[in-house]
């Protein structure tokens, strides 16, 4: 089965810019990995009737069975800030709309200004593809492919070193074959 995809290519585009959605935003994700090395996730219409009414926890370590373990480190915020009170497939927005898990995106956008605008100018997330829609289309990632919308912050790590400088001779990753 095909990952489901959004398109967001300008109208002057000749070649389309999308987004696959990451298959944890189409449910939960349980047991293995299913035959071709992606989560199997269980929708959240599975267990949540809409309309459902319930509480959210104060915090993400209250959840029960099968939300058991979650831990969320995104700011102070509850889980009724994002996810949408009457229906759980479903996130809300500031203004109060309610969206799809598979539109998290628009969710990230409203709070992560700077990192958005990054993201729409290509300097934040990935890309795969054509900078120039007229040669070819482009594939970009979306916020939760690298994030976990629980604990969306990266710890601190060591970067990779630099490209070879022909003129200065730094950085040698696999060091010096002349030493």
């Amino acid at each position: 089965m095909a990952e489901p995809r959004r398109e967001v290519e300008p109208p002057e585009a000749r070649y389309p810019v999308t987004i696959p959605t990451p298959r944890v935003l189409e449910g939960l994700p349980v047991g293995p990995l299913d035959v071709s090395g992606r989560p199997t996730v269980v929708a959240c219409g599975t267990c949540h009737e809409p309309g459902e009414q319930r509480e959210f926890p104060e915090n993400a370590g209250e959840v029960e069975a099968p939300h058991a373990g979650l831990s969320s480190r995104h700011g102070e915020l509850p889980c009724a800030s994002c996810h949408a009170p009457a229906d759980r497939s479903a996130l809300h927005l500031a203004d109060g709309t309610d969206v799809p898990l598979t539109d998290a995106l628009r969710l990230c956008a409203q709070c992560h200004g700077p990192q958005y605008r990054d993201y729409r100018h290509g300097a934040h997330g990935g890309m795969r593809g054509h900078w120039d829609l007229s040669r070819g289309p482009r594939e970009r990632s979306h916020c939760v492919a690298c994030h976990d919308p629980h604990a969306p912050a990266f710890g601190q790590f060591e970067p990779v070193p630099g490209p070879r400088d022909r003129f200065t001779g730094a950085a040698t990753p696999h060091g010096d074959a002349h030493d």
